[in-house]
């Protein structure tokens, strides 16, 4: 027999109302599991558990490679179906409008640095010498 409703379908909210050590669920797939009793025995440490429940961890379960026999204890640990009109949707990042780089930009920065660069050194120079070939009187 499966733990708590079988079937049962939660809500995004009851669901992330499960998000503690005492009382830990994990959203993979659209499916609800209480990890709670896994959560010492889980060979990545309990934190990885943690930070993951209150929020879809799917990608965060996939991403990590689990073996067939990870995959399998699922199904014991299986307490619901999450209802989906209850998960906003993703949104799209759109990047905020940046004025686009022009490589010519550089260029340009380039030759003002060496405006400015050169005309030091040529004076360092004159001085250097000027203060090297000084003879003493």
């Amino acid at each position: 027999m499966k733990m708590g409703g079988e079937g049962k379908v939660y809500t995004l909210a009851e669901f992330s109302q499960h998000n503690n050590a005492k009382d830990c669920w994990l959203l993979i797939g659209g499916k609800v599991y209480n990890v709670t009793k896994f959560l010492e025995d889980h060979p990545g440490g309990d934190e990885v558990l943690l930070s993951a429940s209150g929020k879809d961890a799917t990608d965060d379960f996939e991403d990590v490679g689990h073996s067939s026999s990870a995959r399998a204890m699922l199904d014991g640990l299986y307490v619901g179906d999450i209802d989906a009109s209850t998960i906003p949707t993703k949104t799209k990042y759109t990047p905020p409008n940046q004025p686009h780089y022009e490589q010519d930009k550089t260029s340009e920065f380039v030759v003002k640095l060496l405006q400015f660069l050169v005309p030091l050194l040529i004076l360092g120079l004159a001085f250097g010498i000027r203060f090297y070939t000084k003879s003493p009187a």
